[in-house]
């Protein structure tokens, strides 16, 4: 806590003297300490996980991070972080909402869970696909080992017992499953009810203040519209942009239905094989649509490499780490770099700057399919360790 509040005071220093704009400010600090309070309920309820399936030896014999500390910093000190704030980039504010639905979720808070869905949602539109881990966060719980695991070790236990004579006086005890695998309807009914609740209210305050500016419809043509349309073609850190550019007027509108539905097309499979895990479902779906939205920015890579850390124990056999780092550490420096010579010194060209680009690309995808395998091998590392030897 000391060292968090360290770097809360050193990066707020900083902001001050560069005159940075106290809101972005704030709502960073603020999802640096929702990120640290995830993190130890995400712990927390997976220490109790690993307990129940009879694991404690893996939590005293390996050495357990404080995965909610780790993730504060990774996200504070994080230079993305501090060039969106320095920037006047308004990633923080939306950051802040995804931050405040996954907590709300994770703590059972469903109307804070739902606002913050609903206001990311308002600024940014790819938040939408969140509610899904949202849903199963509320409904399942944190994130914990396979839910068949569970159910077999409770059925043992049953087994157990039905063959020995105390079963009637420990019928009270195996009754009770070690990890709850019902799903909470009520909890995601409360949460749709909120979130239409909020929505209602958006709407009507956006009503009011575009009333003279040709409505609600004017305000999601020029928004959501805007987005979804790609018409702004200047160069930025994705990809799509060189790509339209180059189309043909023709193919525009197939390629613009192929970019978007690719995000969705991922969205079910994810949370099939993920369900048991909906924070590291959300941190995933973040990881996509930073790589494939219209007009990403380093805010969004920000929020999800801090999110990164919050499975920092789960991860801790996840190859070419270093690779990765190094690679987005050499496109942080060129990226810069190559839009100089091309914009402002004329000495370089399209392809120089869009090569960082798609290099970015890659590397966010690597870490994102890399992530998803060695979290994978950590399920099934406890499902070998969980499973009795014949």
């Amino acid at each position: 806590m000391d060292l968090l509040f360290c770097c809360q005071s050193s990066v707020l220093l900083l902001l001050n003297e560069s005159k940075g704009n106290p809101v972005i400010l704030y709502a960073d600090f603020a999802t640096a300490l929702l990120i640290r309070a995830t993190g130890h309920n995400l712990q927390l309820a997976y220490s109790q996980s690993l307990k129940s399936l009879d694991l404690g030896r893996l939590l005293e014999n390996s050495e357990i991070l404080s995965s909610g500390d780790i993730a504060a910093l990774m996200y504070l000190w994080n230079p993305f972080t501090i060039v969106t704030c320095v920037g006047f980039n308004t990633s923080p504010i939306e950051n802040l909402g995804i931050i405040l639905s996954i907590y709300g979720a994770c703590t059972r808070l469903v109307p804070l869970a739902a606002f913050g869905w609903v206001i990311a949602s308002h600024l940014s539109l790819y938040p939408v696909i969140l509610i899904i881990p949202v849903i199963l966060l509320l409904g399942y719980g944190p994130d914990a080992p396979p839910r068949k695991l569970f159910m077999q070790k409770n059925s043992t236990k049953i087994q157990d017992n039905l063959a020995s004579d105390s079963f009637s006086k420990q019928k009270g005890l195996t009754s009770q499953p070690a990890q709850p695998t019902s799903f909470s309807w009520r909890l995601v009914l409360f949460f749709l009810l909120w979130a239409s609740v909020w929505t209602f209210y958006v709407l009507v305050l956006c009503g009011i203040s575009v009333t003279e500016h040709g409505g609600l419809l004017e305000m999601f043509k020029r928004t959501y519209g805007f987005i979804l349309t790609v018409k702004d073609l200047s160069p930025n850190i994705g990809v799509l942009w060189y790509f339209f550019a180059e189309v043909f007027d023709f193919f525009r509108n197939f390629f613009l239905i192929v970019f978007h539905v690719n995000i969705l097309f991922m969205i079910l499979p994810l949370a099939i094989r993920l369900n048991h895990r909906p924070c590291f479902l959300a941190f995933v779906y973040i990881g996509i649509s930073s790589m494939l939205k219209s007009y990403p920015s380093v805010g969004d890579s920000a929020l999800y490499l801090g999110l990164l850390g919050l499975f920092v124990n789960e991860l801790a056999d996840m190859q070419f780490s270093f690779f990765l780092f190094c690679g987005c550490l050499g496109v942080s420096l060129l990226s810069p770099v190559m839009h100089n010579l091309w914009i402002w010194r004329g000495t370089g060209n399209a392809n120089f700057y869009f090569a960082t680009a798609i290099a970015y690309a890659c590397f966010q995808i690597i870490l994102v399919v890399e992530s998803v395998s060695s979290m994978l091998n950590h399920d099934r590392k406890i499902r070998k360790l969980s499973t009795p030897k014949a």
